[in-house]
């Protein structure tokens, strides 16, 4: 067995004894399994990309995975888990989705009967309660970060479309800044008719189309 495949499963065995180690916090299993995931992935590819001098290849791009492991991902830990069941008990019949994404962050699909009337980005009456508990559960979890995605549908120009869908993510920004979540935790983005999740060819796909997303997440640390 060559070196290489020899630090290649140690590297693995580390990440499965950092991710079930009694003593450490759920940040720290995350973010040492992730450096040790990180390190194989930079040793492999160090590895295949070396000239004549693989023994460095290998080791520095090892320590290279590392760091980018142990930096990158979302982590999913109790707390996100309560915001979740809080934000699920808060949306209740009121037709928003709440998941947990495939990169562990909390989303909130905000559909066009209670965020936005046709070409306007004020917030409408019946979105405000779903804000209201939104800020409060931000406040509780300061460590999390925001990031809002306004959506539109295809009617109208990209000229009009792009400014309202961005214009719909900073009222929900402005919304939750005033009441209390801090602004530099908070990132949005327009994206006009680019990314429909309906037909809009019908009233009804285009009804699914006019919405606002909202991503929670809690970096790895």
């Amino acid at each position: 067995m060559s070196k290489l495949v020899i630090s290649l499963v140690a590297l693995g065995l580390a990440a499965n004894g950092l991710s079930g180690c009694a003593n450490m916090s759920e940040t720290q299993r995350d973010t040492g399994t992730g450096a040790a995931i990180g390190a194989v992935a930079g040793a492999v590819i160090g590895r295949a990309t070396a000239g004549g001098n693989k023994g460095r290849s290998t080791a520095t791009g090892a320590a290279v995975g590392a760091a980018v492991g142990a930096a990158g991902g979302y982590l999913w830990s109790q707390r996100m888990q309560q915001q979740k069941a809080a934000m699920e008990q808060a949306t209740q019949g009121t037709g928003v989705g709440v998941s947990q994404t495939s990169d562990n962050q909390l989303k909130l699909d905000i559909p066009s009967d209670i965020s936005f009337d046709v070409g306007r980005y004020d917030i409408k009456p019946n979105m405000a309660p779903l804000l209201d508990r939104l800020a409060a559960s931000l406040n509780q979890h300061p460590v999390t970060t925001v990031t809002v995605i306004g959506h539109t549908d295809s009617t109208g120009s990209d000229a009009i479309n792009d400014p309202l869908s961005v214009n719909r993510a900073a009222a929900v920004r402005d919304y939750l800044v005033a009441h209390g979540v801090a602004a530099n935790r908070i990132a949005i983005d327009g994206r006009g008719a680019r990314q429909p999740v309906a037909d809009n060819a019908t009233a009804a796909g285009r009804a699914i189309n006019r919405r606002v997303e909202i991503f929670i997440a809690e970096p790895a640390r």
